[in-house]
């Protein structure tokens, strides 16, 4: 068996990469995309039917970036934003069209970004990272707590980063093995076992700062990671059953993400002065 070129050091004791059956719980993907599509027939019918004056929904305050997880893209999280947006809250992307770089480039390139959403919008941004988004998110929230105002991860193992199925693992040392060939854009050794990795998962060990709120969605049912990996102690911890993959889809799993979501842009709202007039 070949050496992984992942570091011991992502995967602490205490956590495990899921078995090899594991990924069998992925196809649930199926059953949880379908919930999406009937949730989303139901709300077609439901506007239709209600009065053109009616179908407005109070615009959320908060502007909110949606970040993408291992080799995936902005395309990954596309339904979920959808239904963010018909529930008045306003989804950017985050300009990461496959999460397969170093992970420290692709955290500068999520913070100007959010620099500039932060300025256009006159607020500061809530996150919604899903797996290595997650993680993402994490660690910008403790650099720039000046931009976050709320972090949601999805299936992201903080704790434990190298806690993933072996298919993930396979696919990192591939990246490893074209980068060392001159591919450009791709994760390269240091990115998951020298000095940019320990200081990616640096970053993700240490408290978000007051005022950034934390949720950490996890499923027992995660076929891809160790969901205990997940349950980040400093976040607010909500269990779901969905797949790994099913997180971005499900609609009660949505359906918590905007709870969270709004419940903190409530959180963040200014104190209004009720002191008497002069």
């Amino acid at each position: 068996m070949s050496h992984s070129t992942l570091a011991s050091f992502l995967l602490p004791d205490g956590f495990a990469r899921p078995g090899a059956a594991a990924v069998l719980r992925e196809g649930s993907l199926v059953a949880e995309a379908g919930r999406y599509a009937v949730r989303s027939v139901g709300d077609r019918r439901g506007r239709r039917a209600t009065p053109y004056s009616g179908r407005g929904v109070p615009r959320v305050a908060d502007p909110v970036i949606l970040v993408p997880g291992f080799m995936a893209g902005d395309a990954s999280l596309a339904f979920m934003a959808r239904a963010l947006r018909q529930r008045g809250f306003r989804t950017y992307r985050s300009h990461i069209h496959a999460n397969v770089g170093c992970t420290l480039s692709a955290a500068a390139q999520l913070e100007s970004r959010l620099e500039s959403l932060a300025i256009r919008r006159g607020a500061r941004v809530q996150i919604v990272g899903h797996s290595l988004g997650g993680l993402l998110a994490r660690g910008i929230a403790v650099r720039r707590p000046d931009l976050v105002s709320g972090i949601v991860t999805l299936g992201s193992p903080m704790l434990a980063p190298g806690a993933h199925h072996g298919l993930l693992t396979r696919s990192v040392d591939v990246l490893v093995r074209l980068s060392r060939a001159g591919v450009p854009g791709l994760m390269s050794e240091e990115c998951v076992g020298g000095e940019c990795a320990r200081q990616s998962f640096a970053e993700t060990q240490l408290p978000v700062p007051a005022g950034v709120g934390f949720t950490a969605v996890y499923s027992r049912r995660d076929g891809i990671v160790d969901w205990r990996a997940c349950v980040d102690p400093l976040a607010e911890p909500v269990e779901v059953t969905a797949s790994h993959l099913g997180m971005v889809v499900d609609p009660r799993v949505i359906d918590l993400v905007t709870e969270a979501l709004r419940r903190r842009a409530e959180e963040s709202l200014p104190e209004v002065d009720c002191g008497e007039s002069a």
